[in-house]
């Protein structure tokens, strides 16, 4: 019997479990067998790799073929395992040097030509191959995005004929590289909205501390012009950010060719998406939207019109930054801390705060629609606000009043002070995720602030969770003041953008 060996890898959630690929050539009845729990879309890669070998002039010998991924009892999902199961079997029949493939890790889609197809989560893979010391073989499409972790170990190939002629020293691969992609370029600023400078005043405070934010007026306020301009004012990925991000991207297929993600992510599922868009899940467990919005902004518009049972997937999200995907096959987390963003009209027609045109049933329509979001829910912004309806006079108006970049500059400053405060701290770099001794220890406001925080609590019956959060939008007030304390006008505008706007609502 001839045995060989080579890697490939296994997703779940961010992780990219090592899998070892066996082929035994054995004397029996000619067959050729794929054990180690295989779905459907692997157990084809065996249909593949013959039609592969076969336009190689390749033919399988008269014998027992078997080939197994192990471990045997974690599930084996995707059509990447097509490259490492010819390699095993190249490797098996001795067409192929035995050493170079059991050292090396491999992933790629084989079409019926022999070319390599791109497959989803090269960048994970190429995290485990550095972590192994293995050489990654991989189709070309993803040799610049795996790169980014390790060129020189990362060795594209554009078919299986160009990598059975490296491995027998014919024509060496090239190592990949991987190539910076420019900035996407954004044509949206915030001087383009005409007024509403208190929702203006609001995205900068929620970009400085990552807070989120709820906005409701009436149609065509500006609500969702608002949302989409928020990415123009928060802060560059970091490199640790971009990577985290990207490995997601690249596991949901969504990463650009050629590069890391650059810009925050900025998703906006429609209000018909179901739980498994939104949190992630499906056959294989896949990320969600709000996974996708991992480090950028998650735009939810027409709050109240998504199913309740979408919008109370969010709530345990948003307080550890993390999913949990349970199913009877997979147990998955997946980050995701993200800057919500929801927006609502005031009610179902949208003209509730409109004495002329409200319907006959203002204002308990109001009420009707915005209980569609519960309580809790509704507790963990900590950023609410009225977007009342533009005047047409000021629509003609020149642009006036600050662009992104200077609104940027004073975002990026605030983080900056949140990173040296948090800097020894785990897990923690925004106020939005500070809690508990260390939230009292930052945040405490001065004598004056205490007492009217404890005058706000008593008076509006402020839950534990209402009263810490005004406490992280007063510290992320205080830091784009440049203050080192939080004082009394820091707590009344935080109070106000919880107290005013809950009681219109």
């Amino acid at each position: 019997m001839t045995l060989a060996q080579t890697t490939t890898v296994a997703f779940e959630g961010l992780e990219a479990r090592p899998v070892t690929v066996q082929c035994a050539v054995a004397p029996g009845l000619p067959s050729l067998r794929l054990v180690g729990l295989p779905d459907k879309a692997v157990s084809e890669a065996k249909e593949r790799v013959q039609a592969a070998l076969s336009e190689l002039g390749i033919a399988l010998p008269s014998k027992r073929v078997t080939i197994n991924l192990s471990p045997a009892d974690l599930p084996k999902e995707g059509a990447h395992f097509d490259l490492p199961i010819a390699l095993s079997l190249l490797a098996a029949l001795e067409i192929v040097p035995p050493g170079p493939v059991a050292r090396a890790l491999s992933i790629g889609e084989m079409s019926l030509d022999g070319a390599l197809v791109a497959v989803a989560g090269a960048l994970p893979a190429a995290v485990t191959a550095k972590q192994l010391e293995a050489t990654l073989f991989c189709p070309a499409a993803c040799g610049a995005e795996a790169a980014w972790v390790d060129s020189e170990n990362v060795l594209p190939s554009p078919s299986l004929r160009a990598l059975i002629d490296h491995l027998t020293g014919n024509a060496p691969l090239s190592h990949a590289r991987s190539a910076r992609l420019p900035d996407p370029p954004s044509a949206l600023d915030l001087r383009d909205v005409r007024g509403q400078e208190r929702a203006k005043r609001a995205l900068e405070i929620a970009a400085a501390g990552r807070h989120h934010l709820f906005l409701v007026g009436p149609p065509g306020a500006g609500k969702s012009m608002l949302a989409a301009r928020l990415p123009s004012i928060l802060p560059p990925l970091t490199a640790a950010e971009s990577l985290e991000t990207s490995m997601i991207h690249s596991l949901a297929g969504t990463l650009p060719e050629g590069g890391v993600l650059q810009a925050r992510p900025f998703q906006e599922p429609h209000h018909t998406a179901s739980v498994a868009a939104i949190a992630g899940g499906g056959k294989r467990a896949g990320p969600g939207q709000i996974s996708l919005a991992h480090n950028g902004v998650l735009f939810m518009d027409e709050f109240p019109e998504f199913p309740r049972a979408v919008l109370e997937t969010l709530r345990q999200p948003i307080e550890t930054g993390e999913v949990v995907i349970a199913r009877a096959n997979a147990h998955v987390r997946y980050p995701c801390r993200f800057l919500l963003v929801a927006a609502a009209n005031p009610c179902r027609c949208g003209m509730l705060f409109d004495p002329d045109q409200a319907c006959t049933r203002a204002p308990g329509c109001g009420e009707d629609y915005m209980n569609r979001v519960s309580g809790p829910l509704m507790d963990r912004f900590d950023l609410r606000l009225e977007v009342p309806a533009v005047d047409v006079s000021d629509l003609s108006l020149p642009a006036s009043g600050e662009g992104s970049a200077d609104v940027a500059a004073r975002v990026a400053a605030a983080r900056a002070r949140q990173a040296d405060r948090y800097a020894t701290a785990d897990r923690i770099t925004v106020n939005a995720d500070v809690s508990g001794d260390a939230l009292m220890e930052v945040a405490r406001p001065d004598p004056e602030g205490e007492e009217m925080l404890r005058r706000a609590v008593d008076r509006f019956r402020l839950s534990a969770r209402g009263y810490h959060r005004v406490l992280k939008v007063a510290r992320t007030i205080a830091d784009l003041d440049g203050a080192d304390a939080v004082r009394r006008p820091h707590v009344a505008e935080a109070l106000g953008y919880r107290l005013v706007a809950a009681a219109a609502l």
